[in-house]
Parts: C-alpha cells; sequence; structure tokens
C-alpha cells in the first residue's frame, strides 16, 4: 500500500528540524511520495533543493494569497522559469482566503489569475487554497476556464457542498486533509464520501492540522495514512483501495512526476 500526501510544507517549523526523520516515518507508514509546498518567493530554492536530495519529494511553486501584497512584483515569466526544473509539478499554494484578509482582495485574484495563466501554459496544475471565498474563486475558476481549460486541485477542502458540486463539474480534484477526521465535520465527512473516485487526493497540509488520533501535535506526512483510514471507512472501500486510487488520481494529475 503506498500513499502519497499531496500536500505538505516540509521547511517549516516542526518538520524541517527534523526531515530525515519525518521523511522516514512517514515511508514507514506506506507514503511513497510527498508534494513539498511553498507559499511564498523566498521558499521556493527551499522546496526544489528538498526535491532535488529526496528521489520522492516533489515540489510546488507559487504565493499564497496571504502573501499577496508582497508579491505582486513575481510574473508569469517568474513562475514559467521555475516551474521548469523537474522535480517542480505544481503552481501554488495560490487562491484567495477572505478570512484573514492579510492582503487586498484585488491583489490576491491578480497572483491567481497569473498562476493559472502560468497552469495554462504549462499543463502543470494549479493547488487552490480557498478560505471564506468561495463565490469569488469559483467565478474566477469559471471565468478563467472559458477562456482555456487548465487542470487544478482545491487542497484542504473545508468548503460548502455546493461550493465543491461547482468545482468537480469544472473538472477539478479535491484533496481531504485530516479535518475531515474531526468530530465537528460530518457535513465535510459526508461530502467525502461521494466525491467522485477519480478525483479524490488525500493530504496533511502538515505541519498543521493532525488528524485524529494525533490531535494536539505537530502534524506530519506520516499522520497521511490516519486520514487515509477514516475516508476509506467512509467511503466503504478497503485502504488498499483507497490508496491506489488516490494514488493514482494524483499521478494523473500530476503527471509530471510520473515523467
Amino acid at each position: 500500500m503506498r500513499l502519497v500526501d499531496s500536500h505538505c510544507h516540509l521547511e517549516y517549523d516542526g518538520l524541517v528540524d527534523d526531515q530525515p526523520g519525518v521523511l522516514a516515518r512517514a515511508r514507514a507508514a506506506g507514503v511513497g511520495a510527498f508534494l513539498n509546498i511553498s507559499t511564498k518567493r523566498s521558499e521556493w530554492d527551499q522546496v526544489i533543493a528538498t526535491a532535488e536530495r529526496e528521489a520522492d519529494v516533489f515540489a510546488s511553486i507559487g504565493i499564497h494569497p496571504h502573501h499577496a501584497d508582497d508579491h505582486q512584483h513575481v510574473t508569469e515569466e517568474d513562475l514559467l522559469a521555475a516551474a521548469a526544473h523537474p522535480k517542480v509539478i505544481g503552481l501554488g499554494e495560490t487562491g484567495l482566503d477572505y478570512y484573514y484578509d492579510r492582503s487586498d482582495r484585488s491583489a490576491q485574484q491578480r497572483l491567481f489569475r497569473r498562476h493559472i495563466s502560468v497552469a495554462r501554459e504549462t499543463g502543470l496544475p494549479v493547488i487552490i487554497h480557498t478560505r471564506d471565498a468561495e463565490e469569488d474563486t469559483a467565478a474566477i475558476l469559471g471565468e478563467e476556464m472559458r477562456k482555456g481549460a487548465f487542470p487544478a486541485l482545491i487542497h484542504c477542502f473545508t468548503a460548502s457542498e455546493v461550493f465543491g458540486t461547482k468545482v468537480l463539474d469544472l473538472g477539478l480534484s479535491i484533496s481531504m486533509s485530516g479535518i475531515v477526521t474531526f468530530k465537528n465535520a460530518r457535513e465535510l465527512a459526508d461530502f467525502t464520501a461521494r466525491i467522485p473516485k477519480d478525483r479524490l487526493l488525500v493530504e496533511t497540509d502538515s505541519p498543521f492540522l493532525a488528524p485524529v488520533p494525533h490531535r494536539g501535535k505537530p502534524c506530519e506526512p506520516a499522520f497521511v495514512a490516519d486520514t487515509a483510514r477514516f475516508i476509506a471507512e467512509l467511503r466503504g472501500v478497503s485502504e488498499a483501495e483507497l490508496a491506489e486510487t488516490t494514488t493514482a488520481n494524483f499521478n494523473r494529475l500530476f503527471a509530471k512526476a510520473v515523467a
């Protein structure tokens, strides 16, 4: 049984100080690949260096909406140049966050569209963060899809079923984190049980959001096995089948990892 942690932050405090141990524990738990996510320009070299050093670690390059105000200078050309690296397989995380509003909403939207344009040109998936911004996220995705299709993923899905249905209809995939295991996430669990088999991925978003039974601890990529086990039970399939399905979906969406 080989799982993929489709979204982790291996350079963040709580993981980077014991990165070899973190990776070893995850591999022992059945994790066969990791997508190490960047959130600002200063992290791009770090995630790429880790991917160069570790054969089963891949990188994404992008700007989180929290940092949009400070990264308006990042151009499509900058993203394209970094995305050319053979271990860079995704763009993001990017998107919209109106919960914290740490950056101007127009600035967030501009950078989000910039990532989408590069996704359309390269074929690399956009890794999307959205919080309290369902209407604008769906509107931008719809507008941009009409300009030309591009691959994309909603990471750490916590939105409404209405939004989930919209993005699925647009052809996006959805990744579930440990939040789905929380006792107060019943509606999210119900929706997770109904996500089409070919659109479902799993992640940790570590070092955040440790799943049950690890609540209160720093999250590690190894814990994706606990989230996968919970989702397998929700969907009435074996852990092995859930792992096979989500890994196949990752490899299809992030096809550059296989290539």
